[in-house]
């Protein structure tokens, strides 16, 4: 049968997507399902890692039974992600140690402090592009290792495993605990705090300062891959043998996605989150005002591209606080009539830092405020 599509599992903050396309770039097929986020105290947000790959199949299996798409017509699957969320797993059950850390999660500000005790805040920037944030995903490894009875055991004799939500995805597409493929990509990597920009690989060194044994991490491939990471079996979701070989981080798939292929183009994404990103092209350029230095991607054997990232944790997860906590409206859409019965704010902003600030100022200590209330 004719290859005539394909498809990406897009694994968001709030739900999962899956989508095929045409040769000319049109949706023939999509579906997507919210999953639950976990609040477990104060400044803690978690997702159900079991939960996310149900939905997965949930996803695909319901573009597939619109019977507009056929797994047998799909020349190829790619994966897009969150980032920075933290997954610890048994490769030999696929069973979690402990719920998804997300990104927006606060409960690494302990470890981070201590870790800047020596060298500043940005004791490993110039390795990683990253100041030490609860945002990315190293500290979160370590506050699972370092908390979790049995993990840290576990991880020592190869009987745990790390992965963004990327790595999670592919492996269980990929036949998960029969031999499912353990890899990341650049872009992915480059979110850990553990990636060196110029190698591009682990950094032994922040390895042995944060406790994290090596073996528990995923393999590094470029963004788009010849070679294939895996193919999905007959007997998952999609029913037929399809190679899984694209992978990157949601704001990088969205700069991939706008083209912004030559130095001096740049993205502005507003989702969960919003996150601009700069293309500074085959070199890491170091920032100087509290930007990320990044991998943009990596296109087989061709040079790695780096961007410029400014990022700010809450934007539309806050429509969704007024949604789920204030019960303002039932659906996310009405906020668009909200905002047209007033002519401005009146003088009113909220800062939604719940999840702190992040750049430039990276404080995870902030709270939101709403501000310019008069009676």
């Amino acid at each position: 049968m004719a290859k005539k599509y394909a498809a990406a599992v897009d694994q968001g903050t709030t739900g999962t997507r899956f989508m095929a396309f045409d040769h000319g770039g049109q949706v023939a097929g999509a579906h997507y399902l919210e999953h639950e986020q976990i609040y477990p105290q104060a400044g803690w947000v978690e997702h159900d890692p079991m939960e996310i790959w149900a939905r997965t199949q949930d996803v695909i299996k319901a573009v597939l039974e619109k019977g507009d798409v056929s797994a047998d017509e799909i020349a190829s699957i790619g994966v897009t992600n969150q980032r920075e969320t933290t997954i610890v797993w048994n490769p030999k059950t696929g069973e979690p140690y402990y719920n998804a850390i997300v990104w927006q999660c606060t409960r690494t500000k302990d470890i981070c402090d201590e870790l800047a005790e020596d060298g500043g805040q940005d004791r490993f920037r110039a390795k990683v592009g990253l100041p030490l944030a609860t945002y990315f995903s190293g500290p979160k490894i370590k506050w699972i290792l370092d908390n979790v009875d049995g993990v840290r055991q576990a991880a020592e004799k190869g009987e745990a495993i790390f992965g963004n939500i990327d790595t999670w995805e592919i492996w269980w597409l990929t036949v998960g605990p029969k031999g499912g493929a353990d890899v990341t990509d650049v872009s992915n990597a480059s979110r850990t705090m553990l990636m060196n920009l110029e190698t591009p690989d682990w950094d032994q060194e922040i390895l042995d300062i944060l406790g994290i044994p090596r073996q528990m991490l995923p393999e590094i491939r470029p963004s788009s891959d010849p070679e294939i990471y895996g193919y999905t079996p007959k007997d998952g979701p999609l029913g037929a043998e399809i190679p899984v070989c694209g992978d990157l981080g949601d704001q990088q798939g969205a700069f991939v996605g706008q083209t912004c292929f030559s130095p001096g183009e740049a993205k502005n994404t507003y989702g969960t989150g919003c996150f601009m990103l700069l293309n500074t092209g085959t070199e890491p350029v170091p920032s100087e005002s509290g930007l990320l230095t990044t991998l943009g991607y990596k296109m087989g054997d061709e040079p790695a591209v780096y961007a410029l990232e400014g990022s700010i944790a809450i934007t539309g997860a806050l429509v969704q606080w007024l949604r789920d906590n204030l019960e303002f409206f039932e659906s996310s859409k009405e906020i668009e009539d909200f905002a047209k019965q007033v002519e401005d704010a009146g003088g009113i902003y909220f800062v939604p830092a719940f999840s702190g600030l992040f750049a430039p100022y990276w404080r995870s200590d902030a709270r939101g405020v709403i501000v310019g209330m008069t009676r």
